[in-house]
């Protein structure tokens, strides 16, 4: 199916599942890869499992190492405030980050809250029911809210590691590589989440939660930008400032341009 203008990840895939059959639906990004028998083990186990509702694989980055951002928890304002690939790789064991059941070591399916959407299968039953992916969100969040939706609807999301793909757009990226654009959308993707899911109140304190974090974010950069010139990253450094400001003046209902998608 071509579509004649991009409408986002839900719109999307909610219009090719009009043309799909089964009862299981896969979903799966086209810069993936296959390994072995990883479509009919997640096949397998959301069959096996009657509380089952989605199931998600272990995803690796081209390098093989593991995307931590294959598993992930509920968003809340504490978890986004300290959300970096650093902490996540300093304390893959924390509650907080989620990420326990990817370094485990056993091969048992594991509930978790939500699973990527580069990968997961979901039956077409309760996918339908549901309400299929929601379209407020034009990227990021979608997976988050799906699974969100199934816990509410009395299912489970499994994480399967015996099933394996390799996601090669998702490795994780340096601070300096994330664009303003997608920094901002996922800004913008998880105030509309809370919007749903929360009360408005909590949504006010995380737009103020991410102002004083976006804040001193642009302190910091300031601070040592004279050694990254020095050491000439400067052009590189200079993409994280972007970024970090372009997200300190959405929190005061600036980069209008986000509310277009």
């Amino acid at each position: 199916m071509q579509s004649e203008q991009n409408l986002g990840f839900a719109k999307a895939n909610n219009a090719a599942l009009q043309v799909s059959r089964g009862r299981n639906i896969l979903f799966l990004n086209p810069d993936t890869e296959l390994e072995g028998l990883a479509v009919e083990t997640l096949y397998d186990t959301l069959n096996s499992l009657p509380d089952a509702g989605i199931v998600g694989p272990k995803l690796l980055n081209t390098d093989r190492s593991v995307q931590t951002n294959c598993i992930r928890v509920f968003p809340t304002i504490l978890n986004q405030v300290l959300d970096s690939n650093a902490l996540r790789s300093s304390f893959p064991g924390s509650r907080l980050c989620g990420i326990a059941p990817l370094f485990a070591g056993n091969e048992v399916p594991t509930e978790v809250d939500a699973v990527s959407g580069a990968c997961l299968m979901v039956k077409r039953s309760v996918f339908e029911s549901i309400g299929k992916f929601s379209t407020e969100y034009f990227m990021y969040s979608e997976d988050i809210d799906l699974c969100f939706k199934v816990r509410e609807a009395s299912w489970k999301t499994y994480y399967v590691p015996t099933a394996v793909v390799v996601h090669h757009g998702g490795a994780s990226v340096s601070q300096n590589n994330i664009s303003t654009f997608s920094s901002v959308m996922m800004l913008e993707s998880r105030w509309r989440f809370f919007r749903k899911t929360r009360s408005f109140g909590y949504c006010l304190l995380y737009r103020v939660a991410m102002c004083f974090s976006s804040f001193i974010r642009v302190v910091v950069v300031l601070l040592v930008w004279p050694t990254y010139i020095m050491r000439g990253e400067g052009p590189s450094h200079k993409n994280v400032f972007n970024k970090w400001t372009a997200r300190f003046r959405w929190t005061f209902g600036g980069e209008k341009w986000v509310k277009n998608y």
